[in-house]
């Protein structure tokens, strides 16, 4: 899937940093509960991935470290920024998640929250570590690319 949000879907906030740290296998969309004061707060777009990431405990998933900050009217019923938050999945792809996670090492992370239809989603990602040669080469072919693209826009102007 995309970064781009169709047009029933808008962006609240991007981990860009993941698709550097990880390689993305598969994605999926999940749910997320929230109280009121946090989908207030992220209308406002105050909402941070950075250093999220997804367990799975108890055949639940879990979302820590999503850093969803107060709402600025908010009262004394304000919401705690970086509680956990369960997200919503069917029970066949918990299972499904817990063996990849499991046997194959790999991780949960947060690629995207965005609004869909007036509800808070989640693209979750199964992703696996990259080590430093990865990023190293992953850097050298985004370069290589963008050399190539900047000698066809110079080659199409003469």
């Amino acid at each position: 899937m995309t970064d781009k949000p169709t047009p029933r879907e808008r962006n609240i906030a991007l981990n860009r940093k993941a698709r550097h740290e990880y390689h993305i296998l598969e994605t999926l969309e999940c749910g997320v509960v929230l109280v009121g004061t946090e989908v207030k707060s992220l209308r406002q777009g105050k909402a941070n991935l950075t250093d999220a990431y997804a367990v799975v405990q108890h055949n639940e998933v879990w979302l820590y470290n999503l850093h969803i900050s107060p709402f600025d009217k908010g009262n004394r019923f304000n919401h705690d920024p970086l509680r956990p938050r369960k997200l919503l999945l069917h029970r066949m792809e918990i299972r499904r998640l817990i063996g990849k996670t499991q046997e194959k090492g790999l991780t949960l992370i947060p690629m995207r929250l965005y609004f869909s239809n007036g509800k808070v989603k989640v693209e979750l990602a199964l992703g696996k570590g990259k080590k430093l040669y990865d990023k190293r080469e992953s850097e050298a072919a985004r370069d290589a690319q963008r050399e190539v693209e900047k000698a066809m826009r110079y080659a199409l102007k003469e």
